[in-house]
């Protein structure tokens, strides 16, 4: 399969809704599959396709593997995923985000939720998850609705991570340009 590239945030990409999938076929599944060797390269436990720049509502989440230990992979992949009931009790989880590198923020969400989605094969799932499930699953729906974690969090948190955010786009854009692609060392 293939590693995709993970859109950085603040991009406007990651602000857009993704479109409910029609037809559930190879390339769906291919990409699936894609999405997840991105997620386990990347250490994350969540990918939704919008950051990855296909706006679709494809989802995986693996709250279960360590790293570099493929016998510990438990992957879902989750296609048109809704919340069709949630909890009132609610839960805070230091959230993270491969679209946000090295930020983290406490997160209020739903402790429980009931999902309902497609499979890969097109059958239809239901799902109750609660605890770190629950919470990356509601991460990841959100991404599919165009928005993301930071979100949740107070305006000046949220200010703080899209700057640093901002300001190592700058270090990179001018290392790139300074140095260029064809450097010969």
């Amino acid at each position: 399969m293939a590693v995709l590239d993970i859109i950085i945030a603040p991009d406007e990409t990651l602000k857009q809704k993704s479109l409910k999938v029609e037809k559930i076929d190879d390339s769906t599944r291919k990409i699936l599959a894609d999405m997840l060797d991105t997620m386990y390269q990347a250490g994350g436990i969540g990918l939704a396709a919008v950051q990855v720049g296909i706006l679709q509502k494809l989802i995986v989440i693996d709250t279960q593997w360590r790293d570099k230990d493929p016998d510990s992979r438990k992957p879902l992949k989750m296609i048109n995923a809704d919340i069709i009931e949630a909890s009132e009790n609610d839960s805070s989880y230091n959230e993270g985000c491969l679209s946000f590198p090295d930020q983290y923020s406490d997160v209020i969400r739903p402790e429980q939720v009931k999902i309902r989605y497609l499979d890969e094969n097109g059958e239809k799932q239901e799902l109750l998850a609660d605890g770190l499930l629950a919470t990356c699953i509601q991460h990841e729906i959100d991404h599919t609705n165009g928005i993301t974690f930071v979100e949740h969090i107070s305006r000046l948190k949220r200010d703080l991570i899209i700057n640093k955010l901002k300001k190592a786009k700058k270090r990179v854009d001018f290392d790139t340009h300074v140095h260029g692609e064809h450097c010969n060392h």
